[in-house]
Formats: C-alpha cells, sequence, structure tokens
C-alpha cells in the first residue's frame, strides 16, 4: 500500500469515532499526543503550548532540518519529562499511531497540504495562519476537514483573545451604531532582504521536502527561513503573513460570513532594489455591498492611524484594525481597544489587554473542541481561517494583475478573467499535489 492509499483508508476509519470511544483512543489519562510540523520559528511556540498544556504533550516533531529538529525536541524536554521523537518526512509521521494530533507550522505553501494528509490519516489538526496559500486549496481543506469529520483549528488567535471578543461583542450590541466599514493595519517596519546567489543546500537539510508542492528552484538563502514569505512561490507577502491576523479581525468585526463580489489592490515594492517579489506597500478594497472592508501594508517608515500607534504605546509598528460606525470609531490593536463616540470623538468604552498567552488559549480550545468532537465549539474553524486567508488572496491576486477584479463568491472563482482565474491554484509538483477529490 502506497502512503496515500495508507492515508486515506486511515482517515476513514478513525473518522467514524464517536466522542466517547476517541477518549478511549487518546489514552487513560486524556492528554493528546501532538506532532508539530515546521518547528524553526513559529513551532516554538506551537511545543510551549503544547507542552505546558495540561491536556496534551509532544509526541513528535517533524522537520527538514535535522539540526532543527534536534534542537526542537530539547525545547519541548524543557516543558515535559518525555523526548519527542524526530522525524524529517511528515508522511512517516502520519503513520505513528501514537499521535493523535498535528500541528503545522510550515512555510504557507505546505499548509493545505500537510493539514489535507493529516485529516485523510485521522489527526485532529492546528494550523497556523494563512489556513492555505492559495483560494482552491483552501477550499480543499474545508471540504476535508468534513469529509473525514476531523477537528481543524486555524491559528488567527484573535478569535480566543478576550478583550477582543468583548470588543466585536460591543460592535453587535452597537457600541458605535451602524457599523459600515473597517480598516486593518499591518504597518510593520520590514528592511530589505538584500540579493543573494545560489548556494549548496545546507547539510541535514532535505529541501526537496521543504520545496514540495512548489515547482523547482535553486537554494537561495534569502528565501529559506523566514524570508520565503515574501516570494510568490512560497509566501503571500505581508497580508497574508501579519496582515491575516487583522483581516481576519475586521471580516469578524463586520459579521461577514462570505466572500466579497468585488476586490481591488494596488501598491508596489518601493525603495529597495532587492530579491523580495511580494510588495512592501499595499493597499486592498473589498466591496460587500453595505459595507467596506478595507486593508492596508506598510513596510516602510511611516506613521500611524487613528491614534492606534499612540494607544498600543508607540514605536515602529500600527498593527491592529479599525472600525467605523454611525455613532463612533472603535480601535483595536494588541493591546486593547478603545472607542471614540459622538462628532467630538469622546473616550467610550474600553478594554486593555490581559496579558494573557492568546496562544496557548487558542490550544486549549482546540484541545476541548478535539474532545467534545464538535466543530461548533472551535473559536477558528477552518472554514473560518480559509475565508480570511482568501481575502488576502484576492488583493494579492489583484495585485499581481493589475485588474479590478468581479468574484463569484459561490463558485469560488472570477467573473470574466480567465487570467486571474489561474492564480485560484498553482502548478503542483508530483508527488506533493493537493487532489481535486480529498
Amino acid at each position: 500500500m502506497d502512503r496515500r492509499t495508507f492515508l486515506s483508508a486511515t482517515g476513514s476509519t478513525v473518522a467514524t469515532l464517536t466522542a466517547a470511544q476517541y477518549s478511549r483512543v487518546v489514552g487513560a489519562n486524556d492528554r493528546l499526543q501532538a506532532a508539530v510540523i515546521g518547528v524553526n520559528g513559529r513551532g516554538k511556540s506551537h511545543i510551549r503550548a503544547v507542552a505546558q498544556n495540561p491536556g496534551m504533550s509532544v509526541g513528535a516533531v517533524v522537520d527538514i532540518d535535522q539540526a532543527v529538529a534536534e534542537k526542537a525536541a530539547t525545547l519541548a524536554t524543557e516543558y515535559q519529562s518525555d523526548r519527542p521523537k524526530e522525524y524529517r518526512d511528515l508522511r512517516d509521521m502520519l503513520g505513528d499511531k501514537d499521535i493523535d494530533v498535528v500541528t503545522i507550522a510550515t512555510t504557507n505553501h505546505w499548509h493545505a497540504l500537510s493539514a489535507i494528509w493529516a485529516v485523510q490519516a485521522g489527526k485532529d489538526v492546528y494550523c497556523e495562519k494563512p489556513a492555505s496559500h492559495n483560494i482552491w486549496e483552501g477550499r480543499k481543506m474545508v471540504e476535508a476537514a468534513r469529509k473525514y469529520k476531523r477537528i481543524v483549528q486555524i491559528g488567527q488567535q484573535s478569535r480566543s483573545t478576550p478583550f477582543k471578543i468583548e470588543a466585536v461583542r460591543s460592535l453587535r450590541e452597537g457600541v458605535i451604531g451602524e457599523v459600515y466599514m473597517a480598516k486593518g493595519l499591518c504597518f510593520k517596519r520590514r528592511k530589505s532582504i538584500g540579493s543573494t546567489t545560489a548556494s549548496p543546500v545546507p547539510p541535514g537539510v532535505d529541501y526537496d521536502i521543504w520545496l514540495g508542492p512548489a515547482q523547482p528552484h535553486e537554494f537561495k538563502q534569502n528565501r529559506f527561513h523566514y524570508n520565503w514569505h515574501w516570494h510568490w512561490a512560497f509566501g503571500n507577502g505581508d497580508i497574508g503573513n501579519q496582515g491575516v491576523h487583522e483581516m481576519d479581525v475586521a471580516r469578524w468585526g463586520l459579521g461577514l460570513d462570505h466572500l466579497p463580489r468585488h476586490a481591488h489592490s494596488a501598491g508596489g515594492h518601493f525603495v529597495y532594489d532587492d530579491d523580495q517579489e511580494t510588495p512592501n506597500t499595499q493597499h486592498a478594497v473589498f466591496d460587500y455591498g453595505d459595507r467596506m472592508l478595507q486593508f492596508e501594508v506598510r513596510g516602510l517608515v511611516t506613521g500611524g492611524e487613528c491614534r492606534l500607534l499612540e494607544d498600543s504605546g508607540g514605536g515602529r509598528h500600527t498593527i491592529g484594525v479599525l472600525f467605523f460606525g454611525s455613532d463612533g470609531i472603535l480601535t483595536m490593536s494588541n493591546s486593547g481597544y478603545q472607542t471614540y463616540l459622538g462628532e467630538k470623538r469622546l473616550p467610550g468604552p474600553s478594554m486593555k489587554a490581559t496579558g494573557d498567552d492568546t496562544t496557548a488559549l487558542h490550544f486549549e480550545n482546540f484541545r476541548k473542541a478535539v474532545m467534545s468532537r464538535r466543530v461548533s465549539d472551535l473559536n477558528c474553524d477552518v472554514l473560518e481561517g480559509h475565508l480570511s486567508a482568501a481575502l488576502c488572496h484576492l488583493a494579492n491576486i489583484s495585485f499581481r494583475t493589475g485588474d479590478k477584479l468581479l468574484f463569484d463568491a459561490e463558485r469560488e472563482r472570477f467573473v470574466g478573467n480567465a487570467g486571474a482565474d489561474t492564480l485560484l491554484t498553482r502548478d503542483y509538483r508530483e508527488p506533493w499535489v493537493v487532489p481535486d477529490s480529498v
């Protein structure tokens, strides 16, 4: 039996378990054994969140870089007694029956395929943002989660952040009247990545697996660790990196559970002459008819907007969301939310951040949903993640084509724009292919 057949067979068996049966599979102590995939950056936060959760432990780490995997396994032992297993190929880990859940902190272009393979193997999934690298594969993630009855949480932890939950509740109750527009801000200072030439693959790195679904590229240091964000084959620019968090909050606050009819984005990669492909300055507008969602990325030196920089303590970055209503404004950053009411914009209801570890809160919400087997218990189900990521992808497609786009939200295809349709998916490289039928 090849890996694909094995994964499908395993998924179809485990997906039928009831909540009571699943708790017995997990074990007498109900501690979920998690495998963390991609442990060089954000994966370290996954390891800490899992290992420090009384109901979870790190059973395995997976990374294409042997040295990174070894360091990650050692990190886990700072929080738990057992050293996790180490894997280089995630397909080998997916056959490990000791693993209950998988957390994904890989490059963006690996999110969908690893999540789909995991649910086919009967694992529940916590996947970092953005849910997908393109719109088509994001929808396939949703289809796979539903088909195999898996719990899939997307790492947009704002949905588990107490003051943001309170802010959205206040918007629903009319604290600023009728909300007609939201604007997400990702004014995050990014310096030049420079230019590098092709170089040998570092020892201990399986670069073929790292490339995965992407077409062959020569190895270059400034499109490997982290800087892959700024290359279209692997990342989605800052609108799909930091920005997807604020995009998600903007959509959440507006109460939008669908994609827009029109999308337009413009910008550029200004000032620096380097290897970055994605824009460092970008503005996007999404027209929902009775409401509007805007988004702006500024990676260069800039100021704030609507007091958000000052209210969040100053510094180089302005990251947050502005909500505009008939009776006032609500501003939100990671330090809390504030309202300004009436024609004089007088301070109204507000709430400061509590200092909680929001990643830990989001993982605990995921654990509870895994145990209950209820998708409705998730704070950020894969469908929510797909919709917010898709907004980022729509903006990037408009930017790359230079077109104002008309979108059929039901079919998730563009209207009268074959060129834009080609960017809904990608040319996958065998055997790393997201299947049409999951």
